[in-house]
């Protein structure tokens, strides 16, 4: 089976939190903890669905807030969670061309040598990881904890509707380290009233902490969400684009002057500390997810699972199927959606990977899309990959729906 068909990667989503934050447009459920219990059951339950162990690559446990979950429950879930999807490295099957493996994963063998065999994330709130949780984390093999700080300024993390304030954040830290080494911080820039001297001291601040890994995302209003109708009415006003591109920037020369890579559009990894498990979502390869919400990538086949947690347990405890929707793309759809993935990739685009991959030639599916780009200085063309210019980083967006006009 094809390293891109057969998922060596799985993410399993705990949807509680104590505060459903006013961006956010996840399946995510507040006030309901007494369904926690329940909630563990259901996910083994679809865990079971696998038939036998799987081992991946990597695991990303993500919400909501997973630490949310006491230090028994979290215990009780890394239990299901490893024994049906045990980490450990996954082989490539046998006859893979070494040049499907991505440049970085050859570039950074020898950085990993003394890393683990397969890489264990879950992700926190500063307020509600504790040394305890750590250590159950770190019990089951967690290596890698991705902490949603969002911002160290006290009006942003107000206006974006964060329970923590700056003081839990060291504190969080603290209690991560002491079970797990790597730590990853979440940072938002662009919240309203923000500034470029507020989002340059929360880049200063992040990097006192010297975290392995930063990923850096504009704030977003998700339609629905409350802060969505607030700006819909006028009480909160989104930041000018002006202003947001500078902050962009800004993140790209301090994080790049600190010796970050930045290897993908949001994230910034110090040499060796890329996320895997989010590379193989770039590369446009296969994947498991389980719990409310997950999506899945197996076999060609994507499928999305009910987002409401009462229906998820439902469904998964009555013996039902707990996904909604199932979509097979054809080749030449598969094909496109991969090339807008793999585009945000500072690796960029590999057309002998991609066609093996998809069965396309790149410069054939959108020639014209492609010379566009490249002649405004968007993309960069070796005549091997085709990679987002400095500039082309800024315009990401715009950059990927200029090649999908041609699908």
């Amino acid at each position: 089976m094809s390293a891109w068909l057969e998922p060596r990667t799985a993410y399993i989503h705990v949807p509680f939190c104590a505060h459903h934050c006013g961006y956010c447009d996840f399946a995510v459920t507040a006030g309901n903890d007494h369904l926690i219990d329940l909630y563990l059951e259901a996910i083994a339950t679809e865990l079971a669905t696998l038939g036998e162990p799987r081992p991946v690559e990597s695991l990303f446990i993500g919400g909501g807030t997973p630490t949310h979950l006491s230090a028994d429950q979290l215990d009780r879930l890394l239990r299901a969670v490893t024994r049906w999807l045990p980490p450990g490295r996954c082989r490539l099957p046998s006859g893979t061309a070494s040049h499907l493996v991505s440049p970085h994963e050859l570039d950074s063998r020898a950085a990993r040598q003394a890393a683990p065999t397969s890489e264990f994330t879950i992700e926190a709130n500063p307020d509600s990881v504790t040394e305890e949780k750590a250590a159950v984390l770190a019990a089951f093999g967690v290596n890698r904890v991705s902490i949603g700080v969002q911002s160290f300024q006290p009006d942003s993390l107000a206006v974006l509707d964060r329970r923590h304030v700056p003081d839990h954040i060291p504190r969080a830290v603290e209690a991560v380290r002491k079970h797990i080494p790597t730590v990853s911080f979440d940072l938002i820039f662009g919240a309203p009233g923000s500034t470029l001297a507020g989002w340059v001291a929360d880049l200063d601040a992040a990097l006192a902490f010297a975290p392995s890994h930063i990923s850096t995302y504009g704030l977003t209003y998700e339609k629905g969400t409350p802060l969505w109708k607030r700006q819909s009415r006028g009480t909160v006003v989104a930041l000018g684009e002006d202003d947001e591109l500078a902050m962009y920037e800004h993140a790209m020369d301090r994080l790049g002057a600190a010796g970050f890579e930045h290897y993908e559009i949001s994230n910034f990894a110090q040499p060796g500390f890329r996320c895997r498990h989010n590379e193989r979502y770039w590369a446009n390869e296969a994947y498991y997810g389980f719990g409310v919400g997950a999506a899945r990538y197996v076999h060609g086949a994507r499928e999305l699972n009910v987002r409401d947690t009462k229906l998820y347990i439902r469904k998964a405890l009555g013996g039902e199927p707990v996904a909604f929707q199932r979509e097979e793309l054809a080749p030449r759809a598969r094909a496109f959606e991969t090339m807008a993935t793999q585009l945000r990739r500072a690796d960029g685009i590999d057309r002998l990977a991609f066609r093996d991959q998809t069965g396309f030639e790149l410069d054939a599916l959108a020639p014209a899309a492609l010379a566009l780009l490249r002649d405004n200085d968007i993309v960069s063309d070796d005549g091997l990959s085709v990679r987002l210019t400095r500039r082309g980083k800024c315009v990401a967006d715009a950059a990927v729906a200029e090649l999908l006009k041609a699908l």
